[in-house]
């Protein structure tokens, strides 16, 4: 069966960036499955699948624009240190979910002191060129209720 919209697709992949160093990968002993067509990856990654079998390889490279854009200082932020709970225990690197005006935003703390927080709006993944090296494992039709939540259901996922 060939990828196409609708379908749900067992990947495994490792992403790198342009340096070669490992941004993620799949796990050996949890199957990533995601519904084609349902922007659950990137487009261009989705695009480079389409029309793919069990057992074919892509490799893809997709630049910044296509992927999740270039970094853009605006989206730093500074906020004090008391808008989060006094108990959250808040690092470097670690990723807070914060209100802002545009609903519910992930950020990256850049860095902590005793009165504020520095906080990154940019995907972790911003202006990185990504890689990615996709072993398609299976290929089967959604089910009805696969399609009516629009995610696949076995596997882990990403919401």
């Amino acid at each position: 069966m060939k990828i196409d919209k609708d379908t749900v697709v067992t990947i495994e992949y490792r992403l790198t960036d342009n340096d070669g160093n490992l941004l993620e990968e799949s796990v050996a002993d949890e199957e990533f499955a995601y519904l084609h067509g349902h922007e659950q990856l990137l487009e261009a990654l989705e695009a480079e699948l389409q029309g793919k079998e069990a057992g074919d390889q892509v490799q893809v490279s997709i630049a910044p624009e296509k992927g999740f854009g270039e970094r853009d200082e605006e989206m730093m932020i500074t906020v004090t240190r008391d808008k989060f709970p006094a108990e959250e225990e808040l690092q470097e690197g670690l990723q807070v979910e914060a209100e802002t005006d545009h609903g519910h935003q992930i950020f990256t703390i850049q860095s902590v002191d005793e009165e504020n927080v520095t906080l990154d709006g940019n995907h972790p993944y911003a202006g990185y060129h990504l890689n990615f090296d996709v072993t398609v494992s299976a290929v089967r039709e959604a089910t009805p209720e696969e399609l009516d939540h629009g995610h696949a259901h076995d596997g882990h996922h990403h919401h």
